[in-house]
């Protein structure tokens, strides 16, 4: 290990427990699975989350008040799966000028998923149009669930990592304008103990490294049934010099190997933190955002609520 490796470990180390409090939100701050994107015309914040079909809302600022508008599809997807009207996990991105949201269509536990894309020109209202697949699907057998997209854009090559749970994270070139899958996928962060419980990843640049987010652990149910301390939902990270694999955490340990560093966990009244994002916001910088559920009001999954910290990258690993 070189020496610089070992001083940002050193770095990390002596920060990892200094947890934030999340940053305030006010309106609608009840959501499951958060997505940002600002709209480039006049700097509206937009966030999509799981449920009502893609549920979405718009606000002045990162901490609201935020506003609901409604569903990116109410009429459900035209992806051919069971629940393609129950729509999951979105991810928002702006490619030439246009704004994208790919979800997930499945049921809980089954592999038969795929994931779609809907576009806008302007994310107002009743403005979205449904693509269905990007060609990205799974089924029984399949070496990954084919569900959690993200995509990323490498200097113009697009990439979607995707996945959860089996062999856990994936990822596929797009063709150029990202709308469906180019050539086939491999793996780039794998758990090999337990349930293989990682999912939700998110790929982010910062300086000469990509960072590969995700979220590992239990992520629900907790009103009925409390994970042990420790196997609940918490964010991790490895990092990269390329965007295509090679990830790795702050240990030297390979995201395919059950590597990954943890970012932030379950802390004073904040439990399960996860389905994270990240986003640079234009005053902030870097912001990493999630779900979490406040112990101080309950643990079902209705009531888990949008939170979100500025990140420091100036030890070489996100710190939140």
């Amino acid at each position: 290990m070189h020496f610089s490796s070992v001083l940002s470990t050193a770095l990390w180390v002596g920060f990892v427990h200094g947890y934030g409090a999340p940053g305030a939100c006010s309106g609608a701050c009840n959501i499951h699975d958060p997505s940002l994107v600002q709209r480039e015309s006049d700097g509206v914040y937009f966030r999509f989350s799981t449920g009502n079909k893609i549920s979405y809302a718009s606000s002045s600022s990162i901490e609201g008040p935020w506003t609901a508008i409604g569903s990116v599809l109410p009429g459900g997807s035209s992806i051919d799966l069971a629940g393609n009207d129950d729509l999951w996990a979105p991810d928002a991105q702006v490619v030439n000028g246009v704004y994208y949201v790919y979800y997930s269509v499945s049921t809980f536990g089954v592999q038969d998923s795929a994931i779609g894309l809907a576009t806008s020109d302007s994310m107002d209202a009743d403005s979205w149009t449904d693509h269905g697949s990007t060609g990205i699907k799974s089924s029984s057998g399949s070496s990954y669930n084919a569900i959690d997209g993200n995509l990323f854009n490498d200097g113009g090559s697009y990439y979607m990592t995707f996945g959860s749970f089996w062999q856990d994270i994936f990822q596929a070139p797009m063709n150029g304008d990202a709308t469906s899958v180019a050539s086939s996928s491999y793996n780039v962060a794998f758990d090999p103990a337990g349930t293989h419980a990682v999912e939700g990843p998110y790929l982010y640049k910062n300086g000469n490294y990509y960072y590969l987010f995700f979220s590992a652990g239990i992520c629900c149910g907790y009103d009925s049934s409390r994970p042990a301390a420790g196997e609940e939902y918490k964010i991790k990270v490895c990092r990269s010099s390329s965007a295509t694999g090679g990830f790795v955490d702050a240990n030297g340990v390979a995201c395919t190997d059950g590597g990954g560093t943890v970012v932030l966990e379950s802390h004073d009244n904040v439990y399960g933190p996860g389905g994270q994002g990240i986003f640079t916001d234009p005053s902030l910088g870097p912001v990493l955002y999630y779900h979490y559920v406040d112990t101080n009001i309950g643990y079902g999954d209705g009531q888990k609520l949008f939170g979100w910290n500025a990140i420091d990258f100036s030890s070489g690993w996100p710190v939140v």
